[in-house]
């Protein structure tokens, strides 16, 4: 579930999503590790990992996932990370997620409507290769 960011400085804030934006894994890890909430939450509605997968950093994103970041996530305009990496073509940010048994499903801007939307058949592929009970 979102953790809503009060107790936290806006400095803090600031400096987690840019730790998670720029994929300095080590040091976004040491701070979750040292007590900021792994799904803490930007104004947009966005978590670290859905920043991570967004801007393609494969080991931020296995970070954020084996420190319990809730892989399905709708930010405030209907999107995920799951979304995030089917627009970026990303195949491996898209197995973690799924691996992380994210819902490709889930959103406005769903990863299955994002693959259908902007023609990429491998992405929509990889994601109906990924059964869901």
């Amino acid at each position: 579930m979102n953790e809503n960011v009060s107790g936290l400085s806006p400095q803090v804030i600031d400096g987690v999503f840019d730790l998670a934006r720029e994929g300095l894994s080590g040091p976004l890890g040491e701070m979750i590790d040292a007590g900021v909430p792994v799904n803490t939450v930007n104004p947009r509605g966005d978590t670290l990992l859905i920043v991570a997968a967004y801007q393609q950093h494969p080991e931020t994103v296995a970070g954020l996932l084996r420190r319990g970041a809730d892989a399905s996530v709708v930010n405030a305009m209907g999107q995920t990370a799951i979304s995030c990496a089917v627009f970026r073509d990303n195949e491996p940010i898209l197995r973690l997620l799924l691996d992380a048994d994210a819902d490709p499903r889930l959103g406005m801007h769903s990863g299955v409507d994002i693959a259908d939307q902007f023609g990429l058949p491998r992405m929509r592929a990889v994601i109906e290769s990924y059964q869901r009970d």
